[in-house]
This record gives structure tokens, C-alpha cells and sequence, in this order.
């Protein structure tokens, strides 16, 4: 993962032990001082979303005790394209400029131009360098794309 990708589920577990987990004990407590649990609604959401958040806390303890963090700053790539590079593309049939980062599969975001390393675009970008065109299956059909810039920040 990348060094922002790390830090974000840093965050997100810190969050979720310190805020979320306190605020549903409180709820499930508060739902119990109701009286009968059978038919308390507000008991079992809170139950319901306990068990959301545990299960959420020991998936990211267990993705963050296996992680490798990649430093795309500290890899010396000689202008290919690597994990964690920022590339400047030409979609060549219409003729429209997309930036992607290439990323790990949890920080993958396609809205915010994040695409995993293992999507079929990212597939055919990595190891080519400004200038290379690339053509990859996508869903919709073939594309092709002409790479305009490499960056690694």
C-alpha cells in the first residue's frame, strides 16, 4: 500500500476504536436501561452495529500487521510506471486527458482517479513510460491510451 493509503487506515482504525466503538457500548447500555431486550429495537441495532465495527477493527488490524509500505518518493523507477506513480494519459479515441494513481486494492477509488494495481488498465500501464501507447480490454471494449507524464509523489 501506499504511504497515504496506510495512513487513511491508520486513521480509520484509530476512529473506529476510540469514537465509534465508545459511542455504541453507550448506545447498547442506554438501549438496555429500556427494559425488555426482546423487542428492543435500539438493543439490537446497536448489537448489529457492534459487531460491524469489531469485525471492521480486526480486518484492519489484520490488513495493517501484514502491510508493505511503498514510498513511491523513495523508488528510483528511471521514468516507468510503477505502483504508487501518478500518470497523465490521452484517451486516444476521444482524445480526452485523464490522470490516474495507481494504488493498492483498499485505497482504490475510481471517482477520485485512484485505480488499483490489479485493474486491467493499471495491468497495462505498469513498466511503460511517457510516451508508450498502451491497449488494454476494458469492459466497454479495447482502449487505447497514449502516456503523456509519469510522476512519483
Amino acid at each position: 500500500m501506499t504511504v497515504r493509503g496506510h495512513e487513511l487506515l491508520e486513521q480509520e482504525l484509530k476512529r473506529l476504536k476510540y469514537e465509534d466503538r465508545p459511542a455504541v457500548i453507550a448506545a447498547i447500555a442506554e438501549a438496555r436501561g429500556h427494559g425488555d431486550l426482546k423487542e428492543n429495537a435500539e438493543y439490537h441495532a446497536a448489537k448489529e452495529q457492534q459487531g460491524f465495527i469489531e469485525g471492521r477493527i480486526k480486518e484492519l488490524e489484520g490488513k495493517l500487521s501484514h502491510k508493505q509500505v511503498i514510498d513511491v518518493t523513495d523508488i528510483d523507477a528511471k521514468g516507468k510506471i510503477v505502483f504508487g506513480s501518478t500518470v497523465e494519459l490521452l484517451e486516444e479515441e476521444s482524445d480526452t486527458e485523464i490522470e490516474y494513481r495507481i494504488v493498492g486494492e483498499d485505497e482504490a477509488d475510481i471517482k477520485s482517479n485512484l485505480i488499483s494495481y490489479t485493474s486491467p488498465i493499471a495491468r497495462a500501464l505498469i513498466g511503460k513510460s511517457e510516451g508508450d501507447v498502451v491497449s488494454f480490454q476494458a469492459p466497454g471494449g479495447e482502449k487505447t491510451f497514449e502516456i503523456l507524464e509519469v510522476r512519483y509523489v
